[in-house]
């Protein structure tokens, strides 16, 4: 069971990856995120 629910959270970090870089800077700015944080916001999204 560790092994699906380890591969259904990392496609969900992907999923969530690939969503905020199709955002455009000033998108993320109004978010209140840098889009060298992505990565780090889409693990906490876990």
């Amino acid at each position: 069971m560790n092994l699906i629910r380890n591969y259904r959270n990392w496609r969900r970090y992907r999923e969530t990856v690939s969503e905020l870089s199709r955002l455009t800077n000033r998108e993320l700015n109004d978010l209140g995120i840098a889009r060298g944080d992505i990565p780090f916001v889409a693990r906490k999204a876990l």
